[in-house]
């Protein structure tokens, strides 16, 4: 795609061949637009690409503007109602892509993935922008963006100068640098004036360090259901524990909610009374001991470990013999098993940026800001969705507003 000629003036510019910028390129070709799309990568739709598991979770079907995180918790519900899960759910079903909905612990997800692979949501893409005679360049590094006198922006590249009266920016933001992500959209707002909110790694696991680091560490591999809190927020799915700390959904959610510093709260019995159930198993199985029937629900490394924290005194005595003192003891270890972490993985395995762009200075309707013909969109903006999809759509949303006005 490197058949354009350098130099030329077009309507619009986009900054980004990603999921946001693409959905913005091919709408506003679509109504006539002569858009042109400059990405610093050597192919587009890298994060798509690898989302997934290279399946590519593209939206999901339970699209609630409370799934979101952002400063000012009205801006996304424009976007996100005037270009629904459902429209894009019927982009993907006209090109022939076949979907399905995964399980979770807990039933069906919402979230939708694709059957064979992600690159078919790219080529969907890339086929809606050839339609719409949208042209991109790749390995195209941008140097310099700047207002012309007469209005529009003049941009000056790696593959030369380009001039636009619109900009888009949908850049992406620091999580997973190895796939393009940096901070060059939020270099551009500042540039213009816009406020950057503090950023930092959101949907990451937890590491930890010191004895928390080495008890977690004995459990590698191991994973079970929980339900994580802290005193912002709380999820009831799977996770993983880690040779560096703690992962899985439930993690990766909590992740978003979580501060440096604050300590989190696991359930390893979620949607259970614990103290009930030891009570009840004592009576019911007095011979027993607690470990033999905690097997039946957590993996026995697991159980073990909070074997040696909560209840080691009674661990090789039959539940026959234990206390109430004691059942509450095990109840609390297995019920609110507290921990600290040291912080996260960081942008480097991050699925996303929490923070950036203020949306108090962008239009709801249309994502433009204070600056005539520049627009802000995707991942650089101040809005960051819970795992499952919800990212994505955020993106096609936000695009699909842009593209309607540049």
């Amino acid at each position: 795609m490197h058949g354009i000629k350098v130099g030329r003036t077009v309507d619009g510019i986009v900054l980004g061949a990603g999921a946001a910028g693409l959905m913005c390129a091919l709408v506003a070709g679509q109504r006539g637009r002569r858009i042109l799309v400059l990405d610093r990568s050597n192919r587009i739709g890298k994060k798509i690409l690898m989302s997934g598991g290279g399946k590519c979770n593209f939206t999901n079907l339970h699209i609630t503007p409370g799934r979101y995180l952002c400063a000012n918790p009205h801006f996304h519900k424009s976007a996100l109602s005037r270009y629904t899960q459902w429209d894009f759910i019927e982009l993907v079903e006209k090109h022939g892509i076949s979907y399905f909905e995964k399980q979770t612990v807990n039933g069906l997800s919402g979230q939708l993935f694709c059957h064979e692979t992600s690159k078919r949501i790219v080529a969907m893409l890339r086929s809606e922008c050839e339609q719409a005679g949208v042209e991109i360049l790749t390995d195209c590094e941008t140097h310099e963006v700047n207002q012309s006198g007469s209005g529009g922006f003049h941009l000056k590249t790696s593959l030369g100068t380009f001039a636009a009266e619109t900009l888009v920016v949908a850049t992406g933001a620091l999580s997973i640098p190895s796939l393009g992500g940096s901070g060059f959209g939020y270099k551009l707002a500042e540039q213009f004036g816009l406020e950057v909110l503090p950023t930092r790694a959101g949907l990451v696991p937890f590491t930890f360090s010191g004895t928390s680091g080495e008890q977690l560490k004995a459990l590698a591999g191991t994973s079970c259901e929980t339900i994580a809190h802290n005193e912002r927020a709380e999820f009831r799915e799977d996770m993983l524990f880690t040779h560096r700390g703690l992962s899985g959904p439930a993690m990766l959610q909590l992740s978003s909610y979580w501060m440096p510093g604050e300590p989190i709260t696991l359930d390893l019995l979620p949607g259970s009374d614990g103290l009930e159930m030891l009570r009840n198993w004592k009576q019911q199985t007095p011979k027993s001991l607690l470990r033999t029937r905690l097997a039946q629900h957590l993996p026995r490394k697991l159980v073990a470990e909070r074997e040696r924290s909560g209840w080691l005194d009674f661990a090789d005595l039959p539940l026959a013999n234990w206390p109430d003192n004691a059942l509450q003891s095990a109840a609390r270890a297995l019920k609110q098993w507290t921990l600290r972490p040291a912080g996260t993985e960081g942008y480097r395995t991050a699925e996303v940026t929490l923070g950036g762009i203020n949306t108090d200075a962008l239009s709801s309707k249309t994502m433009e800001s204070p600056v005539s013909g520049l627009f802000f969109i995707g991942e650089v903006v101040d809005v960051t969705g819970h795992l499952g999809g919800f990212n994505f759509q955020w993106a096609w949303s936000s695009g699909h507003a842009a593209g309607q006005a540049i």
